[in-house]
C-alpha cells in the first residue's frame, strides 16, 4: 500500500467519527480489524490492500492528531475559508482540509506540496473536481501565509 492510499483510509477514518464522534483509537482498531477490512474490500478499491504495519501508524498517528486538534485545525480552515461558514463547508471537504492542514502543521515526513496535492486528489475522486478547487484555494491560502510569515525579519530580543 502507498502512502496514498493510506492517507485516504484515513480520511475515510477521519470523515466517519465525524458521524459518530467514537474515540479515534476506536474508530481505528474497529474499521482496520481484519474481518471488517475484508469486507471493506468489495466496495472500494482502496481497501484492496492491507495498510503495513508503518501505513497503520501513520494512519492511527493522523487520525488521533486530526481528533485531538480539531478545534484549532477548524480555526485554520475559518482563517482561510473567506466569505464561506465552516458550517457550509461538506463534512468530508473539512476533513481533507482537518488532514491536510495537520500534516503540514504536524508531519515533518510530508511535504506541504504532497499533502496539499493530495487533499485536492480525494476532493476530486469523492466529492468533485469543485470541491477540489475549493480546498486547493483554502490551502494554498494558507501554505502562502506560513511562508510569509516565515520570511519576515524577526525583532532581536535583548
Amino acid at each position: 500500500m502507498k502512502r496514498g492510499d493510506a492517507r485516504e483510509l484515513a480520511v475515510h477514518l477521519i470523515y466517519g467519527r465525524a458521524f459518530t464522534g467514537e474515540e479515534p483509537e476506536q474508530v481505528v482498531s474497529t474499521r482496520l480489524d481484519k474481518e471488517y477490512y475484508g469486507k471493506l474490500a468489495e466496495e472500494n478499491e482502496v481497501y484492496a490492500q492491507r495498510p503495513d504495519r508503518f501505513q497503520l501508524r501513520y494512519i492511527d498517528s493522523v487520525v488521533t492528531g486530526v481528533a485531538n486538534r480539531e478545534d484549532e485545525l477548524d480555526d485554520v480552515i475559518r482563517q482561510f475559508s473567506i466569505g464561506w461558514d465552516i458550517s457550509r463547508i461538506s463534512k468530508l471537504a473539512r476533513c481533507i482540509l482537518r488532514l491536510a492542514i495537520y500534516e503540514i502543521l504536524y508531519v515533518d515526513d510530508v511535504p506541504t506540496g504532497v499533502a496539499v496535492a493530495e487533499a485536492v486528489r480525494i476532493a476530486k475522486k469523492y466529492d468533485g473536481d469543485d470541491t477540489g478547487a475549493f480546498i486547493n484555494g483554502i490551502l494554498g491560502s494558507f501554505v502562502r501565509s506560513r511562508n510569509t510569515e516565515a520570511a519576515a525579519p524577526q525583532e532581536e530580543v535583548q
